[in-house]
C-alpha cells in the first residue's frame, strides 16, 4: 500500500535544477498552447503550479495534510493537480468520493506504473498494483479471497495469532519487570512481522540464513513510498540514479528475491518429504502453482513472489501502525482507556469461567463480545488511517464526475485522512476522538461497514479495496485486547501528553516511538 512521500532536501535540489533548466528549455509556443487547451477540458478547481514540476512543491512533508489544507482553502472537495507531467484528481470528502466511485469504479480501477512498485512486485505481477482488466488480476484476487485471505483461512491461523500475542505479553512483562519503559512501537512491529512470516512462510525460527526481516521490510516500505522523479517527470528520471535510489532499490529487490527463493525451495523439499500438519500461504500458492486450472495466474515463481510481497508488506505494516495509533489515542484519552479496559476484563472473565485453557490471556473466541474495543479501533483508523492517501488509482477510460470530463490516464488520489475528518460526514466534532460515534453500527463482526461507507475507507473503496481486511482486523483486535487486558498503561515521568507527530512513509507511523510504562495486572 502506497502513499506519497516528499523529500525536503531533494525538493530544494529539484527546484534549483528546474530554475536552471527554465533558462535553457522552454516549451514551444504551439506546444504550450496545445497543453493549455487540453488542460481546460474540465472546470474543476486547479491550483496554479510551476513550470515543469506543476504542483509537486505543494505536497509538503506530509502530503495528506498539505492536500487537505489546499482542498479546504479552495473549498474544493475535488481538485485537479499537475504532478510533474501527471494529471491528478484529488478526492477529499465522503460525498466527493461517492460521486467519483459509485458510477465510475471500473473506469477508475487502473494503477499507475510506478518505478519502485513495478520492480518490487516483479513487473506488477501481484494483486495491489496489477492492471484490473487482465485475467491475472481477476484470478489472483479471486484466489486470494477464497484460498489465502478469506475468513475460513484467516480463522485457520488463529493459533499463530494467539501464540504471538502471548509472546508479546511476555516480552512487555519481562521489560516492565526490569523497571524500564517499554518501546511499544518496536514490540508491536516485531510481533506483527512474526505473525505474517509464520502465516505466509511458516517461518517460526530465526535461523542463521534468515534475512533481517525488520530491516528489509523497513527499506522496502521506504522505497515504495519514496519520491522517484521518473514517476512524475520521466525525462528527469536520471536524477534517481544520481540520488542512489535505483541502486538501493536493486539491492533491496535482490534481498527480497533471495529470501523468497529460499522459502519456496524449502517448501518444495518439505512437500517431497513429510506432509506438514498446517499449510501456510506458500503451501497454498504452490498447490495453485501445480494446478493446471491456475497456470496462467500462478504459473511461475515471479507470480508467487509478487503476491507474497503484498502479504509481507501490507500485512505487517498496516496492522502494527493501527495498534500503535490506537494505543496513542487511548493514552491521550484516559476515560476511553478505562472504559475499554473495563469491557475487555469483564468480558474475558465471564468467557473464561470454566475454560480449560484459561491462562490469563484474551482468546479470539472472546473478541466478538468486545463491542466498545471495536468502536475504539474504528475511531483510531478514522483519525489515523495507516495509508492516509490510498494506493493511487488511474483512470483506464474517460469518465464524468459532477458533469466534468476526466480524461483517461488521470491519477486518482483519495485522501482518506481528509475524508475521516470531513465535518459533513462526521459532524462539527470530526477532529475529536469519540468511539461512541460508531455505536449505530449494528454488527461489528462482519466488516461490511469498511466497504459500505464512503466516510471510513482505511481499507480502500470499490473493486480495488484491500482483500486483507479480515486478516488485519483479526491481528489488531487480538493484540489490542491482550495489551489492555494484561497491563495498566501510563506515560513515563509525570504523565506528559502523548504526541501525535507523524513519520511519512509507505504507511504512516508515529514519528517518535510510543514509549510507555506497563504494569502487569495480577490475574485472580
Amino acid at each position: 500500500m502506497e502513499t506519497l512521500q516528499s523529500n525536503e532536501l531533494f525538493a530544494g535540489l529539484l527546484l534549483l535544477l528546474v530554475t536552471i533548466l527554465l533558462l535553457k528549455q522552454l516549451l514551444p509556443a504551439s506546444k504550450a498552447s496545445s497543453t493549455k487547451s487540453k488542460s481546460r477540458t474540465t472546470s474543476l478547481p486547479r491550483p496554479r503550479g510551476l513550470p515543469i514540476i506543476g504542483n509537486l512543491h505543494q505536497l509538503g512533508a506530509l502530503p495528506h495534510n498539505s492536500l487537505a489544507a489546499l482542498s479546504a482553502r479552495l473549498g474544493a472537495p475535488l481538485m485537479l493537480l499537475r504532478l510533474g507531467s501527471v494529471p491528478a484528481l484529488v478526492v477529499s470528502t465522503a460525498d466527493a468520493l461517492r460521486a467519483v466511485f459509485q458510477p465510475n469504479d471500473r473506469a477508475m480501477s487502473g494503477r499507475p506504473v510506478q518505478y519502485a512498485a513495478a520492480r518490487i512486485t516483479y513487473g506488477m505481477r501481484d494483486i495491489v498494483f496489477s492492471h484490473p482488466d487482465g485475467a491475472f488480476w481477476r484470478s489472483a484476487r479471486r484466489a486470494s479471497l477464497s484460498e489465502l485471505l478469506g475468513a475460513p483461512r484467516v480463522r485457520g491461523f488463529r493459533g499463530v495469532r494467539e501464540g504471538e500475542a502471548a509472546a508479546l505479553v511476555d516480552a512487555v512483562a519481562d521489560e516492565s519487570r526490569a523497571g524500564s519503559p517499554v518501546n511499544l512501537s518496536e514490540k508491536v512491529m516485531a510481533t506483527s512481522n512474526k505473525i505474517v512470516r509464520r502465516v505466509a512462510f511458516g517461518d517460526d525460527e530465526e535461523g542463521d540464513e534468515s534475512i533481517d526481516a525488520g530491516a528489509v521490510l523497513e527499506e522496502t516500505q521506504y522505497l515504495l513510498g519514496a519520491f522517484f522523479v521518473v514517476d512524475y517527470i520521466p525525462w528527469l528520471g536520471w536524477i534517481d540514479t544520481l540520488r542512489g535510489l535505483r541502486r538501493r532499490l536493486e539491492k533491496n529487490f535482490r534481498e527480497l528475491d533471495a529470501f523468497y527463493e529460499r522459502v519456496i525451495d524449502d517448501h518444495i523439499k518439505k512437500k517431497r518429504g513429510e506432509e506438514s500438519k498446517e499449510q501456510d500461504l506458500v503451501d497454498v500458492l504452490l498447490r495453485l502453482h501445480d494446478d493446471p486450472a491456475h497456470g496462467s495466474t500462478f504459473g511461475n515463481r515471479s507470480h508467487l513472489k509478487g503476491i507474497l510481497t503484498d502479504m509481507f508488506i501490507a500485512g505487517t505494516d498496516t496492522a502494527s501502525a493501527t495498534v500503535e495509533w490506537t494505543m496513542t489515542e487511548l493514552l491521550r484519552h484516559p476515560d476511553v482507556l478505562a472504559k475499554a479496559q473495563n469491557e475487555v476484563r469483564s468480558v474475558v472473565v465471564v468467557a473464561g469461567n470454566g475454560r480449560d485453557d484459561d491462562d490469563g490471556m484474551v482468546r479470539e473466541a472472546d473478541v466478538p463480545g468486545l463491542t466498545y474495543l471495536k468502536q475504539v479501533i474504528r475511531e483510531a483508523m478514522r483519525l489515523h488511517p495507516p495509508v492516509p492517501i490510498l494506493v493511487p488509482r488511474e483512470t483506464i477510460e474517460p469518465c464524468t464526475v459532477y458533469g466534468h470530463a476526466i480524461p483517461a490516464g488521470t491519477r486518482v488520489l483519495v485522501n482518506a485522512k481528509a475524508i475521516g475528518l470531513d465535518p459533513a460526514a462526521w459532524g462539527p466534532d470530526a477532529a475529536a476522538f469519540l468511539p461512541e460515534r460508531h455505536e449505530e453500527i449494528d454488527d461489528l463482526s462482519d466488516h461490511k461497514p469498511w466497504h459500505d461507507s464512503f466516510a471510513l475507507v482505511p481499507f480502500g473503496v470499490g473493486r480495488r479495496s484491500c482483500p486483507g481486511v479480515h486478516f488485519a482486523t483479526a491481528v489488531v483486535e487480538l493484540l489490542l485486547a491482550n495489551l489492555l487486558f494484561c497491563f495498566d498503561w501510563r506515560t513515563p515521568a509525570g504523565g506528559q501528553q502523548v504526541d501525535v507527530e507523524e513519520e511519512i512513509g509507505l504507511t504512516v507511523h508515529r514519528k517518535n516511538p510510543l514509549v510507555l510504562v506497563a504494569e502487569r495486572r495480577a490475574v485472580k
